[in-house]
């Protein structure tokens, strides 16, 4: 196996490898309390009231889908810009927008509308937001697709993976939060759980899954204690977000500084599994390859593949947030301030936080990972003895010997 970025996910171990009864004993015993220890924190932090709610529709109005005629004919009406719609039932109705959205809006989209019964001499209906569910719906359908064609039942399982993740995280993280609820145990449960799930729906049940399984565990322990302090000592209170004021005003129990801090932990769980996954894949390999390699050489031989995937892990991160923050970087650096000043500030600090501990907490689960699957393999084979040939008897010749032209 040569020391590249490699995903054996989808293999099983190599078949000559097999794990000794003592080192699953003590697989499923530390599991087995990471688990027991999942379960409660999950009894312990499940919101017991519900969260607060946020009425964004006015009493008497309603949403309504209507597709756009017109953009340009109504942009000087005396009630503001405004473009043509039609309903469903084919009544045209006019719609006030925001000037900036004239120019995005064309004749044919359709659009959302907030109807207002009693807006008087304006315009009784006020764009909202642009249709987006049916493209989407598309995308995910394709990814569906495109992941069971590939996958097969390892992606059925990891699909499955991603909507007990989604589930999870709506049902018990968002509410716990919202209700006050400590955010460092909030999100290692939330992390726990979902690791437990995940790996196990999307790589099966196995000595090689479970082993991944602990280094996860390990990678989100660091990377827990490290986004703990980092936002501490930082100072990030997660009140430059665009979000912040109104998840103040209408959620006054919750820590938005804890927030920050969850979505640091949460956001690293992916390729976290990636990586434990792969080092755990490469030991195994390279003992089944090498059944007489010592352990510290299955470490090293581990690490070598590990310090590639960390190479090309830590640019996915680092690209990753860079791709997401974007516009704000664009707006923060159109400002007349220095480097420094902008990479500090307010919410420019925060993805760099994020992506700083978000890597750390990947570098430190190589290792950890690694040297567990080293740990955990079978031990080293004997070389096969070599008997002395009896007297009289010529030693068996080499293939390459044998194929070798006779004169």
């Amino acid at each position: 196996m040569g020391g590249t970025h490699g995903h054996a996910h989808g293999a099983g171990p190599a078949p000559d490898v097999t794990v000794g009864r003592r080192a699953r004993a003590v697989v499923v015993a530390l599991l087995g309390v990471a688990l027991l220890a999942t379960v409660a924190g999950l009894v312990a932090l499940w919101p017991r009231e519900d969260g607060p709610t946020l009425q964004t529709t006015p009493d008497g109005s309603s949403y309504v889908e209507v597709t756009a005629t017109d953009v340009d004919l109504l942009a000087d009406a005396e009630t503001g810009p405004a473009l043509l719609a039609e309903t469903d039932d084919g009544a045209s109705i006019t719609v006030q927008v925001a000037p900036e959205y004239l120019d995005v809006i064309q004749a044919g989209d359709r659009i959302r509308v907030l109807t207002l019964p009693q807006a008087g001499a304006a315009a009784p209906y006020v764009f909202v937001d642009l249709v987006r569910g049916p493209p989407m719906a598309l995308l995910a359908a394709v990814m569906g697709v495109l992941v069971l064609a590939v996958a097969r039942l390892r992606g059925l399982g990891a699909l499955a993976g991603l909507a007990v993740s989604v589930g999870g995280v709506l049902w018990f993280t968002v509410p716990a939060l919202l209700t006050g609820g400590p955010p460092l145990p909030v999100a290692l449960v939330t992390a726990s759980a979902l690791m437990f799930v995940l790996l196990y729906l999307a790589h099966g049940v196995s000595i090689r899954t479970s082993t991944a399984l602990l280094g996860t565990l390990g990678g989100l322990v660091a990377t827990g204690a490290l986004a703990a302090w980092a936002t501490g000592a930082t100072h990030l209170n997660a009140l430059s977000g665009e979000y912040a004021l109104d998840l103040r005003a209408n959620a006054p129990e919750a820590d938005l500084q804890g927030i920050l801090l969850c979505g640091i932990v949460l956001a690293g769980l992916g390729v976290l599994n990636d990586v434990t996954i792969t080092q755990v894949s490469a030991v195994w390999e390279i003992r089944g390859l090498s059944p007489a390699a010592s352990r510290r050489d299955l470490f090293r031989g581990g690490m070598r593949i590990g310090r590639d995937h960390i190479a090309s892990t830590v640019y996915t991160v680092a690209f990753a947030y860079l791709g997401a923050a974007l516009p704000l970087i664009l707006l923060v650096t159109m400002s007349d301030r220095t480097l420094l000043d902008t990479l500090t500030s307010g919410e420019i600090a925060e993805e760099v936080v994020r992506t700083l501990v978000g890597s750390i907490g990947l570098v430190l689960a190589i290792p950890l990972t690694t040297a567990i699957a080293a740990a955990l393999a079978p031990a080293p084979a004997a070389p096969p003895a070599t008997s002395p040939a009896p007297p009289g008897v010529a030693a068996p010749a080499s293939p390459a010997a044998a194929d070798a032209p006779r004169s």
